[in-house]
């Protein structure tokens, strides 16, 4: 090395050493402060929202790396070496986990982050700034604001009270899970991300009151909607009447909205509003595919005679359940399969711009664009949360977005849509077993097998609308290699025989494992029941493509 060069070096590295150094002395000065996330001067512990909270060698390893490095990119290597002294192993999917971990304990949310911000393909940034108060968006359905100052003068109206008494006929209305605030005059709501925005500009002269109020959709800015009342102020009655009149058009309209958003997929128009959201949800997961694989036949003849999107969609959901439903361990024809993903993919490529508003539809295309596996992630991912935008709080698009950020690699942000999504499913069994079992597969493409192990385990039943055969290989996939099977799922291996346990494997390579993007993922789908069937049926039962000298990523389907 010349000595320009050496001397350089030498430079660098200790302006490395002095600025590790410097950091090390900031932090020991007092801690830091981040609004309600207080860390004290070895990040060992802290406190968020006034608990404490304790972190481990290796989190406490990444927070201050973050902490020296605020607004910097860092990518999962760096990240790495500042763990290198614990106790994690060196995967940068482990990164991945304690990213995941530590947003758990703050109370961080991937898709909003008030602390890590993940730049996909890169790496971390600790985007908080010292002393600011954590600014969380508000998860809102409706937010209420009062307009410009009211005009004219009524003694007996308190417009507090009156928007307070408003916004709690309009939440009661809509029901629990679509929360209605009221931003009060002057107050900052840049952190207010509401799908709708009702804006109320109250008139009046002495006890005549004149109440206008503005519907805006805050996505696109649209107004969709103005209302008004008229009448007299000067009493509680009147004044309860008026919020009684106009919280019931506001709701009705809102409904309305909510209603056409669920159409698609025939869903049936009788049902209740809260009913149909449950029933889009099923359409699109296990809790209607025997449903799509029973109608086979009269969604053929009516392709016939309805050429609408919608009934080519069913369509495609029935041609889905054919490949979903079947049996795991009876081999499905390679050409058949491909003749129906081709179709499947022709009819969501050319029904793309039709069914734009549908979000029920537009769920329906994110799903088969996902499922073929034919470099459409990123446009699945695009129309599945444009889509979401548009179905307010419903559960139907959860499933399907948490298994893209699983295939694109973000298995953060897909544990968090999944974990979402099972709160409220509890009532909704089929679901919620959907939920568990999408769970489980993306900790497996994570390499988290013991966590994925553990929530097939707590599944005493998949369900009736899982076939029996189909449960065996979801508990195969998930069964810890480092234990001896449990005697049902031994003796339906061996039933099954070389032949059907290499079908099996085609089945959770098509249905589950090639829509990951990363060869790494894809490996780790497949490893634990590869490792049951070679275990019971030597390595000559595993298909030749699925083997370690055939690359995986030569096969499309």
């Amino acid at each position: 090395m010349q000595s320009g060069s050496i001397s350089l070096y030498v430079g660098l590295l200790h302006y490395r050493i002095v600025s590790s150094f410097q950091g090390c002395m900031m932090i020991k000065a007092g801690g830091f402060r981040y609004g309600d996330l207080v860390l004290d001067e070895t990040c060992l512990s802290g406190s968020c929202n006034g608990k404490p909270v304790h972190f481990t060698k290796s989190e406490r390893a990444l927070l201050l790396a973050f902490c020296r490095n605020p607004r910097r990119l860092l990518s999962r290597n760096r990240l790495l070496d500042e763990i290198a002294s614990s106790d994690a192993g060196p995967s940068e999917r482990n990164i991945d986990f304690l990213i995941s971990r530590l947003r758990a304990k703050l109370g961080d949310n991937a898709r909003s982050p008030t602390y890590i911000a993940t730049q996909y393909g890169e790496g971390y940034l600790w985007i908080a700034e010292p002393g600011q108060a954590a600014v969380r968006p508000m998860n809102a359905y409706l937010a209420i604001l009062s307009a410009l100052p009211h005009c004219g003068t009524l003694p007996r109206l308190n417009v507090g009270a009156f928007l307070a008494q408003l916004c709690e006929a309009i939440a009661e209305g809509l029901g629990p899970h679509r929360v209605v605030r009221v931003i009060e005059q002057g107050q900052d709501h840049a952190d207010f991300s509401p799908r709708y925005s009702l804006r109320v500009s109250i008139h009046g002269y002495q006890e005549q009151m004149t109440c206008t109020a503005t519907l805006q959709e805050m996505p696109s800015r649209r107004i969709v909607k103005a209302f008004s009342a008229q009448g007299y102020a000067g009493a509680r009655a009147a004044i309860d009447s008026f919020v009684s009149r106009l919280s019931n058009d506001v709701i009705a309209h809102l409904r309305s909205l909510l209603t056409s958003r669920t159409t698609g997929l025939g869903v049936p128009e009788e049902l209740s509003l809260e009913e149909r959201l449950w029933n889009a949800s099923d359409r699109l997961t296990t809790g209607s595919y025997q449903m799509w694989l029973a109608k086979g036949q009269q969604l053929s003849a009516d392709r016939v005679s309805d050429p609408s999107i919608d009934t080519a969609l069913q369509w495609c959901m029935h041609l889905f359940s054919r490949l979903a439903l079947a049996n795991p361990f009876s081999r499905f024809d390679f050409d058949e399969r491909r003749r129906i993903e081709n179709e499947m993919e022709a009819i969501a490529l050319q029904g793309m711009p039709l069914v734009e508003g549908n979000p029920v539809q537009m769920l329906a295309v994110a799903k088969l664009l996902y499922f073929v596996n034919r470099g459409h992630l990123e446009l699945a991912l695009d129309i599945a949360e444009r889509a979401s935008d548009q179905m307010a709080s419903s559960p139907a698009p959860l499933p399907l977005l948490a298994q893209i950020h699983s295939a694109l690699g973000q298995s953060e942000e897909a544990i968090v849509l999944l974990d979402r999504g099972i709160e409220v499913a509890s009532s909704n069994i089929e679901f919620l077993n959907h939920l568990r079992v999408l769970k489980c597969i993306a900790l497996l493409a994570a390499g988290d097998s013991g966590s994925a192990a553990r929530i097939i385990a707590s599944i005493d039943d998949l369900g009736d609308h899982c076939p029996p055969d189909t449960a065996v290989a979801i508990r195969l996939m998930a069964a810890p290699t480092e234990r001896k099977l449990p005697e049902a799922l031994a003796n339906a291996l061996v039933a099954a025989g070389p032949d059907g346990a290499a079908s099996a494997l085609e089945y959770l390579y098509f249905t589950s494992a090639r829509q990951h993007a990363s060869p790494v993922a894809v490996a780790n789908l497949m490893r634990g029941f590869t490792f049951h069937v070679t275990t019971v049926h030597g390595e000559s039962a595993v298909p030749a493509f699925l083997r370690s000298d055939h690359p995986i990523s030569q096969t499309s389907g």
